[in-house]
């Protein structure tokens, strides 16, 4: 199976989460694609699984300056993929995630897994979340 993950991290917190993600899918036996989200373009939408991270940036909305418009790129063609979101949030309750993947599956997407989120860097439980997400993503 091949996995795209493709993020945005400020602080190095959602890319530590990427990173421990396609750790635990490459267990998995996935060819895992790593990208940052200025790299990245519908292309993306090729693989078995999308993978997407982004941290909650504000009052709880997705990052507005690269990560947003390339949801908004990509919006119109998820109807039937499979994806996946994860991030990291210092406040809040989660509202950014469930408001991501309400959207998400509006536009037709089918999540391979319960989205992830993670309380600043990822350590310890969290760590073996992250795997555990990859290895359930990769199924």
């Amino acid at each position: 199976m091949q996995i795209t993950i493709v993020y945005w991290s400020g602080t190095g917190n959602t890319e530590a989460m990427a990173k421990l993600i396609q750790d635990g899918a490459q267990g998995a036996g996935s060819a895992v694609t790593l990208l940052e989200v200025s790299k990245a373009d519908a292309s993306a939408l090729e693989a078995d699984v999308l993978a997407l991270g982004c941290p909650s940036m504000g009052a709880e909305v997705l990052e507005e300056s690269e990560f947003e418009p390339f949801i908004e790129s990509i919006e119109g063609k998820v109807s039937g993929k499979k994806l996946a979101l994860f991030g990291s949030y210092g406040w809040g309750d989660g509202e950014w995630m469930r408001d991501w993947s309400a959207r998400m599956e509006k536009a037709g997407a089918a999540l391979a897994a319960e989205s992830l989120i993670v309380n600043d860097a990822p350590s310890g439980e969290s760590e073996q979340q992250c795997k555990d997400f990859g290895a359930a993503i990769a199924k």
